[in-house]
């Protein structure tokens, strides 16, 4: 085991073992991150970037707007990654003859490709972190967070009242 996951794990199960959720989920979260740029290195695609494809992969031709909505990023960062992923040839960028104002954010044919190689990926990490949980804990998991997920939504359309 890597010595910053060592460290981390002792952290959380020796130091602090009732800290809040909030930092258990983002060292969980940077554990998935890592695990996945060193599989997405052999491709040279950033993790940055897995965000957006996955995302094109399902919905192509989002205005870069709706594509750093459904990311759930700033549109500054979206048009940085859209950028270099389109130096890269993954991606293009349009404007629709009857609208200016809109970039549409296109795969190109060595984008979409790229789907049979790194989907597999990502499911080989999820698999790796659920090794020797049994599945109906898994789901728990899921549910749990998902209604987490719900929860901080609902405050935070509260807060914008």
């Amino acid at each position: 085991m890597a010595k910053e996951t060592d460290e981390i794990i002792h952290h959380w199960r020796e130091a602090v073992p009732n800290d809040r959720v909030a930092h258990l989920l983002r060292d969980a979260s940077r554990a998935f991150v890592r695990a996945l740029q060193i599989r997405l290195n052999k491709y040279n695609v950033q993790v940055g970037h897995w965000v957006f494809l996955r995302v094109l992969w399902e919905t192509d031709g989002l205005t870069q707007k709706e594509l750093s909505t459904l990311v759930g990023v700033m549109e500054p960062t979206t048009f940085t990654a859209i950028k270099a992923m389109e130096a890269q040839g993954y991606v293009v960028r349009v404007h629709l003859p009857n609208n200016k104002k809109n970039m549409y954010v296109h795969l190109t044919r060595q984008g979409r490709a790229l789907k049979t190689k790194l989907v597999p990926l990502a499911e080989e990490v999820n698999a790796i972190s659920t090794t020797d949980i049994e599945p109906e804990k898994v789901q728990v998991v899921r549910d749990v967070l998902l209604k987490m997920i719900e929860n901080l939504a609902a405050d935070e359309n509260r807060q914008d009242c």
